[in-house]
């Protein structure tokens, strides 16, 4: 569907589409490409020159240039309206249930989640941006099983916090002057512009997650985009609030930095630790052993490098007068299973200890039922009060080796391990592919990046002749292929099985775990072959 003033539309305009893809929207988005597109290339660029260092040998640290801004005195803006207690935060895809479900789950924060937990799909895209503007004018809800769904009162509704997609992924289905459009900015702009001044007549404002940044250069360009699109709509700078994770190995070296240049618009940082575990894998992938994880299952936030990196964001944080926020607890309780809820229940209840007792301000959680544990335990620390913004941690000293003691990690690599990976990976991909990006796969929610730690994992074992601890095998390209037939064979007689979905799952995970060539991120392959 061609358009006018360079700006042409290349997926199908479903029903209600033509209510997000105004004239006036798309002159939005087609004004910030323009304005950001070529700064967003030169970062990217940027991100490969410093993997070229990196795998020749580089090392990552604390950069003398900024060390002004580490010593300086500032703050970032004091907390905005709904966003003072995030003691608990809910995430998951914007689809229609889901948004009425975390809505209503009695989380303070609902991260709705443009990226990680969507497979972005246009009819996903589009119809994700009508159910968050159904919902903030309250006409949305949903029926399965003759049960019926609908908005409790705005007053017990979670503060909404959307998370678009990273600024390594194009939208490709939205043209202007025949480049496709920065995803980062379809997906923050569309929203904006139709939300943020029917969030500020509720009391709140426009809230976002920032992913996948990896230099305070990149926060640099969100805030300069939150600067023109507030002075575009006439809304004083300020409005916008950005909670950035940190997400990424070099990201976790710049955080003040990040805060800093965010500053005027930041509303803190959050511990993305499964993509952060991808991260290090990524960016020292040729680097043998020295960054060589034990399979993920047994890497918990208590190994020396995670604690490191967890330590120094509560610090940072609160140093600048910005929120902590905790990472994710993935598990989804089983209403055929008591046993199995018991144990799991016991490792969130550890987990969200642990946070709020190093000083987080709230923490994460993927399904409903994890909401009162995390409130419960977050509540104990709390009281009354909305945060713990006044433990400033200066007992805390992290130096850039403690953050890079990868090899400290306890855990080992075996078989089990290694099925599971790619079992969940085979499995997640499917899925994603078929149009869902939230799967639950054996009583945890998995999502984008936990099927990147799987792929690179293997990809990591392959290349360094890692011996399997169980069966003293050692990994290679053709166990991981004996391996994903047998999966395979198992999957085939559960009813998840779809054979063109598999099929498909299957080419694509033996590209981004078995290649020489490392792929940076699996979506960027998956998504070129979504239609």
């Amino acid at each position: 569907m061609a358009m006018t003033n360079g700006v042409e539309i290349n997926g199908p305009m479903s029903d209600r589409f033509d209510e997000i893809l105004t004239p006036e929207a798309l002159a939005f988005v087609a004004d910030l490409h323009r304005a950001f597109d070529d700064r967003r290339r030169d970062l990217l660029a940027a991100r490969q020159a410093r993997q070229a260092e990196l795998s020749a040998g580089g090392m990552l640290g604390f950069l003398p240039e900024t060390e002004e801004i580490r010593r300086g005195d500032w703050q970032v803006a004091p907390p905005a309206f709904g966003l003072e207690d995030r003691r608990v935060e809910i995430t998951g895809p914007v689809d229609r249930k889901m948004t009425i479900n975390a809505l209503n789950s009695g989380a303070k924060v609902w991260l709705a989640d443009f990226e990680d937990a969507n497979s972005p799909t246009w009819e996903n895209n589009v119809n994700g941006q009508l159910n968050l503007r159904s919902a903030l004018d309250r006409e949305i809800d949903f029926e399965s099983g003759g049960k019926t769904y609908a908005l409790r009162p705005d007053d017990e509704l979670a503060t909404i916090v959307v998370r678009p997609r990273g600024w390594h992924l194009d939208e490709k289905h939205l043209t202007v002057d025949g480049r496709p459009v920065s995803a980062s900015l379809f997906d923050f702009a569309l929203y904006f512009f139709h939300n943020a001044r029917r969030l500020l007549a509720k009391g709140k404002g426009p809230y976002f997650y920032l992913p996948k940044i990896e230099s305070h250069l990149e926060a640099r360009l969100w805030n300069d985009v939150f600067v023109a699109a507030q002075n575009t709509l006439g809304l004083p700078v300020g409005t916008i609030r950005a909670t950035v994770l940190i997400e990424t190995y070099p990201a976790a070296f710049e955080m003040e930095e990040i805060l800093y240049e965010l500053r005027d618009h930041s509303a803190g940082l959050n511990a993305g630790r499964w993509d952060y575990l991808f991260s290090v894998i990524k960016k020292f992938r040729t680097r043998g052993r020295e960054f060589l994880l034990p399979e993920r299952n047994t890497v918990t936030m208590t190994a020396p490098f995670m604690r490191a990196y967890t330590e120094l964001l509560v610090r940072t944080c609160h140093k600048r007068g910005a929120h902590a926020i905790g990472g994710m607890a993935a598990f989804i309780p089983s209403r055929r299973d008591p046993e199995v809820n018991a144990v799991a229940l016991e490792k969130v209840r550890a987990d969200k200890t642990r946070e709020s007792g190093d000083g987080f301000d709230g923490s994460w959680v993927a399904h409903p039922d994890l909401v009162p544990i995390c409130k419960e335990v977050f509540d104990g620390v709390l009281g009354d009060r909305p945060n713990q913004l006044d433990r400033l941690r200066e007992d805390v000293s992290v130096t850039a080796e403690d953050l890079l003691a990868v090899s400290k990690t306890p855990g080992e690599i075996t078989e089990t391990g290694l099925r599971n990976n790619v079992d969940v990976a085979l499995r997640y991909l499917a899925a994603w592919m078929g149009g869902s990006g939230a799967v639950a796969i054996h009583n945890l929610m998995e999502d984008a990046a936990t099927a990147e730690i799987s792929r690179s994992q293997i990809w990591q074992w392959i290349h360094n002749d890692i011996e399997l601890a169980d069966t003293h095998e050692v990994v290679t390209k053709e166990l991981v292929e004996r391996i994903i037939d047998e999966e395979l064979a198992k999957i085939r007689t559960e009813p998840v099985w779809d054979e063109a979905l598999f099929t498909q799952a299957t080419a694509l995970f033996k590209e981004v775990a078995l290649d020489d060539d490392f792929a940076e991120f699996l979506t960027l392959p998956a998504y070129s072959q979504m239609p």
